[in-house]
């Protein structure tokens, strides 16, 4: 359902994302893990389209993400990291504007919005303002954005950053419900949480893919990810592939 081809992406000298390739199926929660300035986010702007990658493709759900933006676009939910925008926005009016941005209105789109308001428990919020929102509130809305339209494929950058624990658990639930058939790519710093929701793990450091294995196979005897991870991302390290 994603594609990533010989991915690269430069900024000047700095080599961000390097001839990265992945393919990612359906009903799976994928980690994607690596350290500060690995090339995560950069990595996850070029899957949803708002970086242009210097040489190579994304393909979501068949449509590539350069030469068909739009029918790639309708299958991917994005949430990316720090969302903000839209201050003056309530965040009625804002999910309403990102409904029609995928071509729903009417009632499909007061019932997508309900139902992913109901997901997240957005209700309470949804006469505020976005700039009157704190941090989690706000996580909350653009996290509805994401999955409004019934997205075959999402991306969650850092979904649990600056959240309190109830929240936290909250995000971990709904990934847990979502997934089935469904893509889920969730970057994350927390290797807590990719121990607890992903079924494979994604490792890159310097912009090249370390490690791309289940879950099972990188965790030690405690089921933890830490030794292996530091292992892989200390030092400069050969791909480590299992299929």
């Amino acid at each position: 359902m994603l594609e990533i081809e010989n991915l690269s992406k430069s900024f000047g000298d700095i080599q961000a994302v390097n001839k990265l390739s992945l393919k990612l199926e359906s009903d799976s929660v994928v980690g994607f893990l690596g350290p500060n300035g690995a090339g995560k986010t950069t990595t996850m702007r070029m899957v949803s389209g708002y970086l242009l990658p210097d040489s190579g493709s994304v393909r979501i759900c068949g449509s590539d993400i350069v030469r068909q933006t739009q029918a790639a676009q309708m299958s991917l939910g994005y949430l990316p990291e720090a969302p903000n925008g839209f201050g003056r926005l309530t965040v009625y009016e804002f999910l309403v504007f990102c409904g029609q941005a995928r071509r729903l209105s009417g009632r499909p789109l007061e019932n997508a919005i309900d139902q992913a308001c109901d997901r997240v428990e957005l209700g309470p919020a949804l006469s505020r303002p976005l700039a009157q929102l704190s941090k989690g509130w706000r996580q909350r809305a653009w996290l509805a954005q994401a999955i409004l339209h019934e997205p075959r494929v999402l991306v969650l950058d850092e979904p649990t950053d600056g959240l309190d624990p109830n929240q936290k658990e909250l995000v971990r639930r709904l990934v847990r419900k979502m997934k089935v058939g469904r893509t889920i790519v969730l970057s994350t710093h927390i290797l807590e949480e990719a121990e607890e929701l992903c079924d494979r793990v994604v490792v890159i450091n310097h912009g090249q893919l370390i490690a791309d294995a289940s879950l099972a196979d990188l965790v030690d005897s405690s089921g933890r990810l830490g030794t292996q991870f530091r292992k892989l991302t200390v030092h400069d390290q050969e791909p480590l592939t299992t299929s």
